[in-house]
């Protein structure tokens, strides 16, 4: 069974949003770790101190199956990244909403979140697109 966790907002490219305050910490979603498969590499493209906007390609993964970039949902300033995950890229399949988030952005504007799917939008757009 998938998980979509209420309190995110989701990207159609696969990516969820958690905001704390103005803080928006990033990762991709339990459909996107599922169509990949065994995660085997995971590399964070951004640095603390980065501008970044919409979009911005913030990282890639690769499993066994495919490669995939993490796109950037809103603009803003990187904060944190996420040190330990290349060491451990199958966390994105075992904890994709926990221990597996990529980078936190300090937004510029919070308002882009307007435009991505909260998680009921996000599983119906799951559902229609199969595997």
């Amino acid at each position: 069974m998938m998980n979509f966790p209420a309190d995110l907002k989701f990207k159609n490219t696969d990516e969820w949003v958690r905001k704390e305050g103005n803080i928006a910490t990033v990762g991709v979603s339990d459909y996107a770790q599922n169509a990949l498969s065994d995660v085997v590499f995971v590399e964070i493209n951004l640095k603390i101190g980065d501008q970044v906007k919409v979009d911005d390609i913030g990282a890639t993964i690769e499993s066994v199956k495919a490669a995939a970039d993490v796109n950037v949902p809103v603009s803003g300033k990187v904060i944190e990244v996420n040190e330990s995950l290349p060491d451990k890229p199958e966390t994105i399949n075992s904890d994709p909403f926990g221990s597996a988030w990529l980078f936190k952005i300090e937004m510029q504007n919070p308002g882009e979140l307007d435009s991505l799917m909260d998680a009921a939008a996000y599983e119906k757009y799951c559902s229609e697109r199969g595997h």
